[in-house]
């Protein structure tokens, strides 16, 4: 389980985030939405223990972040930030084979070498495993970490699996690959936390949704409970319909705006 109690984050005189509470169970996909600026990602890095509360805790397995030592932690949850630049001459193995770091010492044993294989067949990029990192695309970059951070936490019991905006870059196919994936994850009981900006992916994979406004939980719930009209127009600014298509056991979110006419 992972929980957050009355938590604020502040830098100086500004409140990023302001009063959070919500239990992540093992097997759930809690999906985090909102506008830019929202603190999705500080959020995400309050969760991952790379940013400290200013007051409130933030609890992995009954134990406070700040009580397990960084080797520890990283043996419990993986994180996938927004970012990851890399410009040595890693191969894509080397770049997965980072996720087994905190599991070893002197050097990797097989079943190390095993899990990067299965991670790298996972994301379907195992005929990547002896290429060089920055000569692949942004979207296999993005596909190498995932592999990575999933690596990370392969064979670990109750892990957690966290990620921030983890379609970036990623082509249509490879989107829905991506979430396809983070609800496999959680059928095997890990815990998925991802900050998402497809609110249709959300609707449609999440199991739990954090809706944040300026910092604080807007709303929190179901899917349904959570992205309605009225929560969106309010949190992000733009007027949507809910759509059920009759060719799709899904309901579909889709701007209530009039297309702009362009005349000769």
């Amino acid at each position: 389980m992972m929980e957050l109690r009355n938590v604020h984050f502040r830098v100086k005189s500004r409140e990023l985030v302001s009063n959070i509470n919500f239990r992540v169970n093992a097997g759930e996909f809690w999906a985090i939405v909102g506008a830019n600026g929202a603190g999705k990602s500080t959020l995400l890095k309050l969760l991952s223990g790379e940013h400290t509360p200013t007051s409130g805790s933030v609890s992995l397995h009954g134990k406070d972040l700040k009580k397990y030592k960084q080797k520890e932690l990283a043996q419990k949850r993986a994180v996938l930030a927004q970012k990851n630049s890399i410009t040595l001459s890693f191969t894509v193995q080397e770049i997965v084979l980072m996720g087994r770091y905190p599991f070893y010492d002197s050097g990797p044993a097989p079943r190390d070498l095993e899990i990067v294989d299965i991670c790298l067949k996972k994301l379907g990029i195992g005929d990547f495993k002896h290429r060089v990192f920055p000569t692949l695309s942004g979207g296999e970059q993005q596909r190498v970490q995932l592999a990575r951070t999933l690596a990370q936490v392969w064979d670990v019991q109750g892990g957690y699996i966290l990620l921030d905006e983890p379609t970036t870059g990623l082509d249509l196919l490879h989107q829905y690959e991506t979430f396809q994936l983070a609800k496999e994850m959680t059928v095997k009981g890990y815990g998925v936390i991802a900050v998402v900006h497809d609110l249709n992916f959300a609707l449609q994979y999440a199991d739990k949704i954090s809706m944040l406004k300026e910092g604080a939980a807007f709303s929190t719930g179901t899917p349904e409970e959570v992205l309605t009209e009225e929560n969106i127009k309010a949190a992000f600014g733009l007027a949507v319909k809910i759509i059920q298509p009759d060719s799709s056991q899904l309901p579909v979110i889709i701007p209530d705006i009039t297309p702009i006419q362009i005349t000769a």
